[in-house]
């Protein structure tokens, strides 16, 4: 049995055969899911928003948590979290080039 020790090593399955075989021969690395686990001291600095959105998408994103073993909300704050990290790397390099 192989031992999956990061989330990338998970293929997209297009079918749920395929899925059922993946794991017939491969399992979760008791590090890698106690690394994903959430505690109580991350929910407790959370705020609750709503967001609207097109149900399409929802499905979408919803599909594909599934498909990486995390709950949707959870996938969408880890986006949103590198994109936000991506802009203020991006505005530092404009202010360098027009300050420089």
């Amino acid at each position: 049995m192989n031992s999956i020790s990061n989330w990338a090593e998970v293929p997209m399955f297009d079918r749920d055969e395929a899925e059922a075989d993946f794991w017939s021969e491969n399992t979760i690395d008791v590090r890698l899911m106690e690394s994903s686990v959430v505690t109580g001291n991350e929910l407790s600095d959370s705020v609750t928003i709503t967001l609207r959105m097109d149900p399409r998408m929802l499905a979408r994103i919803k599909r594909l948590a599934r498909s990486r073993y995390l709950n949707y909300q959870s996938m969408i704050k880890q986006w949103l979290s590198e994109r936000m990290e991506q802009e203020v790397r991006e505005q530092r390099v404009v202010a360098r080039t027009h300050n420089g």
